[in-house]
């Protein structure tokens, strides 16, 4: 039974990996279709790491800055289903999930500049920086300040920054 499940949990996590293959190579449409059927046949009930990484990506595929914000929260409510006790203390999604807290904060913001709601954005922006401290390599590494998913998101969150101190 469990090896059943870690084998379905697998090709959903595959299936993912290639729908944002689509993505980064440029067919956003192909991209929200695959993550569309993903997420149908997940349901309200799916994996909540498998749905908060869905949502993320498939935010990414939105033309409307509205739709892209509500696949944004969507991802976001997944994660803090995650947090908040769906899962057992050590299971293998909170880490990732904490792990995806400075990014889903810091699209949020960016949706919300979009949408010209700089206040909201400006509190997603503050808890995108907040939760980049607890990023694995605490913004130090072998290349520089920051490194690998830590420096990209750091990076991404002071640029954001700067952006919105020239408004």
């Amino acid at each position: 039974m469990v090896e059943q499940q870690e084998a379905s949990e697998d090709a959903v996590r595959t299936r993912i990996g290639q729908a944002v293959m689509l993505l980064h190579g440029g067919d956003r449409e192909e991209a929200r279709n695959r993550f569309g059927l993903l997420w149908s046949e997940l349901g309200a009930d799916g994996d909540g790491l498998h749905r908060c990484t869905l949502a993320h990506y498939m935010a990414d595929t939105q033309d409307d800055p509205g739709d892209e914000l509500a696949w944004d929260l969507r991802a976001l409510t997944a994660a803090e289903g995650l947090l908040g006790g769906e899962r057992p203390a050590g299971h293998r999604g909170s880490s990732a999930v904490q792990a995806l807290y400075p990014s889903l904060h810091l699209n949020l913001a960016a949706d919300y500049l979009k949408l010209q709601r700089p206040d909201a954005a400006r509190i997603h922006l503050r808890q995108a920086r907040d939760a980049a401290d607890a990023l694995e390599d605490g913004g130090s590494g072998a290349h520089g300040p920051y490194s690998g998913y830590d420096g990209g998101v750091r990076a991404a969150i002071e640029r954001l920054e700067l952006r919105m101190r020239g408004m």
